[in-house]
């Protein structure tokens, strides 16, 4: 789908986040492509293919725990010890008569065993083992296919691959698996104010921060991520480096310039060189952030103040990158809690303030705010444990007041 080229001035009403983020999704295709890993390396990747089960789990009966194994039909309160069954080393015998075996978690029944036994509730002399009275037949034992069948559904396609599912996916013999390739992805910052760690700072200079967001937001193992360093404030040279990373990269990320300052390049480098979907939202902190492509290349245009950039990134970004790189799209989760402090809002814009969650001895939720919510206060956003979600026509919220928060 082509981009729709759409410049938003402050005369027209801003986009909402939610309208922004289906734009996003009308405008994006997931990757395609695939690479086949081993099973070792596939946490957190996506799954290009549904893997299908081709053994049973377990293959075999076995101990659900340590104890004696005998068969229903032939039991008395007195059995005879014939045998030991172990995990991986199994009885081959067949029981007779009044006869079980020593077995172990894990360990394969004999053929005719159909019950164990917990060693607790037994009463060993010798080769002789005395049973309760009560106790009950046809437990503790573990059927073929209780967990999978052949030919049942192991992982779907499109699945971000967990720890339990690569547990899962070994169980069931599964070696190499095949996935969407990463997501290639090159963030930057712009601005000539900016100075790398390590220099001394001078009249009118920062430390670039960003970046260092950046880098441990993009940590997926969906993605292969490049840090492109600081872009100066220079058109020319900004036009020319974001269309050689369209070139190379599948997601351009920028952080900076985004504004409308007199060396704010990035839209209408942007507009030259690409496309602009939209630029601008309705949305607190992260009002200057823009979207739209540059050939195949996907671009995001975060604002420069260093919470506006976590905080579009979590709004925005993260979804989008997922979606792109194949995953499946989660709305995160949102909790009603009592507001501890009292909030300060104007109407139009949506907003996300920093907020600390807990909850009380009863049960209930409660959230303070982290203080001074400034776009530049990284500090609040360092202590904060959850946005707190204030609607675009909320002005302001009274201690006691019931909220929405997104972890």
């Amino acid at each position: 789908m082509s981009l729709e080229s759409c410049v938003i001035t402050e005369k027209k009403p801003l986009l909402s986040v939610e309208d922004a983020q289906q734009r996003i999704y009308d405008a994006c295709l997931p990757l395609t492509g695939n690479e086949i890993i081993p099973l070792k390396h596939a946490f957190g990747r996506v799954l290009a293919q549904t893997i299908f089960a081709s053994i049973d789990l377990p293959s075999a009966r076995n101990a659900a725990m340590d104890g004696y194994a005998f068969a229903s039909e032939s039991f008395n309160e007195n059995l005879t010890v014939v045998g030991t069954s172990w995990a991986g080393k199994p009885f081959e015998g067949e029981l007779k008569m009044g006869e079980c075996v020593r077995i172990f978690t894990g360990a394969v029944l004999p053929k005719n065993a159909d019950s164990v036994v917990m060693q607790e509730y037994v009463t060993v002399d010798g080769a002789q083992i005395q049973f309760p009275a009560d106790i009950v037949l046809r437990k503790n034992v573990r059927e073929i296919g209780e967990d999978v069948r052949v030919g049942d559904v192991l992982c779907v396609a499109n699945k971000t691959l967990s720890a339990v599912d690569l547990g899962l996916l070994a169980a069931a013999g599964v070696e190499t698996v095949s996935v969407i390739r990463q997501l290639k992805i090159v963030y930057f910052s712009t601005g000539d104010e900016l100075v790398r760690l390590g220099k001394p700072l001078t009249r009118g200079k920062i430390y670039d921060s960003n970046r260092y967001s950046l880098h441990g937001l993009l940590q997926n193992p969906c993605y292969q991520v490049v840090d492109g360093a600081v872009i100066p404030d220079d058109k020319v040279e900004l036009q020319r480096v974001l269309t050689q990373a369209a070139r190379d990269f599948d997601v351009i990320i920028t952080t900076g310039g985004a504004s409308v300052g007199e060396a704010d390049y990035v839209k209408a480098v942007l507009s030259d060189c690409g496309e602009v979907n939209f630029w601008k939202i309705a949305m607190k902190p992260g009002k200057p952030l823009a979207f739209g492509k540059i050939g195949a290349c996907y671009f995001f245009g975060l604002p420069g103040n260093p919470v506006a950039v976590t905080t579009t990134f979590d709004v925005i970004v993260k979804s989008a990158l997922v979606y792109l790189a194949g995953g499946k799209v989660k709305k995160p989760w949102q909790l009603t809690a009592v507001c501890t402090t009292p909030l300060k809002k104007s109407r139009g814009r949506q907003e996300y303030q920093r907020g600390i969650l807990q909850q009380s001895e009863n049960g209930e939720f409660q959230v303070d705010s982290t203080g001074h919510q400034g776009s530049h206060i990284l500090s609040s956003a360092s202590v904060s444990n959850c946005y707190i979600l204030l609607a675009a026509d909320c002005t302001g919220v009274q201690i006691g007041d019931t909220v929405t928060v997104i972890l």
